[in-house]
């Protein structure tokens, strides 16, 4: 069957189409993605402005009428952060919907890291033991861990990279102390989120979802001397290229091994971001998954699917 998901993130509108079926993975038939830097709409009052609300129609129009003409047997259409947590969050999804016909069904932070979570386990299998994921979106960053198919623990936290690029990096580039105040914020929240792992004991494998986490391993993963294939990201060695990231103006980070103009402007908020993480959850370096959040949306859309027939 072909299936379509509509991902209403905090920088991209991003629709997925995939032909895919119980038991076996989804086949990418065509992928659309719109940027849109929605954090950058957001007003002193946490609303969406008129002018923001206007980019997510377009966006969501543009995506609706190519997933029309792909023929879906179902559409999976779904926000995130910047629209769940807007204060007229209820309201734009509203006009959406009037406008595009298209119902976003809004997902809660700790759905995000369950699903995020969800396609890891699938894509590593039962093998991979207990699984740490760390997954940097615009909005937020989403932590979970556990053995089995759902995640023991899964968290949300207000670290998205195009939010802290917003609320602390001011400047372009950023002045150090604007990236001390910010690797200073991410640790206390990140501190406050830590207890809840206590018992959760070593990961036998840790691994970084997201275009945020993908683009940084490019740039300083590594993955030649792996008879595995997966790319691999060492604290050390992104410890090493955050202060030069941050050095780099965002007009010119794009011309950065793995950076993409759609990222460059926030690339080293999410750096500092995935660094305090690691350091914090005790990470020394992760491997990169090639699934996450679009990907956990299919996988439970078919294990609904197979539940209902069965």
């Amino acid at each position: 069957m072909r299936l379509g998901v509509l991902d209403v993130g905090s920088n991209t509108v991003h629709l997925l189409v995939v032909d895919a079926h119980p038991g076996a993975g989804p086949i990418p038939m065509t992928d659309h993605k719109s940027v849109l830097r929605l954090m950058r709409y957001i007003d002193a009052e946490g609303r969406i402005s008129d002018e923001g609300v206007a980019a997510l129609i377009d966006a969501v129009s543009a995506a609706a009428r190519i997933a029309d003409a792909a023929g879906l047997d179902a559409f999976l259409p779904m926000a995130t952060s910047a629209i769940r947590e807007a204060a007229n969050g209820p309201e734009t999804l509203e006009l959406i919907r009037a406008h595009t016909g298209v119902d976003l069904q809004v997902l809660s932070g700790e759905e995000e890291s369950r699903l995020t979570f969800l396609a890891i386990r699938r894509w590593y299998g039962w093998s991979a033991g207990n699984i740490l994921v760390f997954d940097i979106g615009g909005g937020s960053l989403e932590i979970s861990q556990g053995s089995d198919e759902m995640p023991d623990v899964a968290v949300s936290l207000p670290l998205g990279a195009g939010r802290t690029t917003v609320s602390h990096l001011h400047d372009d580039p950023p002045t150090l102390e604007q990236t001390e105040e910010l690797a200073a914020h991410a640790r206390r929240i990140l501190g406050e989120a830590l207890p809840l792992f206590s018992e959760q004991g070593a990961p036998d494998h840790i691994v970084g979802s997201s275009k945020t986490i993908r683009s940084l391993a490019k740039l300083a993963g590594s993955s030649g001397d792996n008879t595995d294939g997966r790319t691999r990201l060492s604290l050390k060695r992104l410890t090493d290229w955050v202060p030069r990231l941050a050095m780099i103006p965002a007009s010119a980070r794009h011309a950065l091994p793995g950076i993409t103009e759609d990222r460059a402007f926030q690339i080293a908020a999410g750096g500092i971001v995935l660094r305090e993480a690691m350091g914090t959850m005790g990470a020394s370096a992760l491997e990169v998954s090639p699934w996450a959040l679009r990907e956990g949306v299919i996988m439970r859309y078919l294990d609904q699917l197979h539940g209902t027939s069965s």
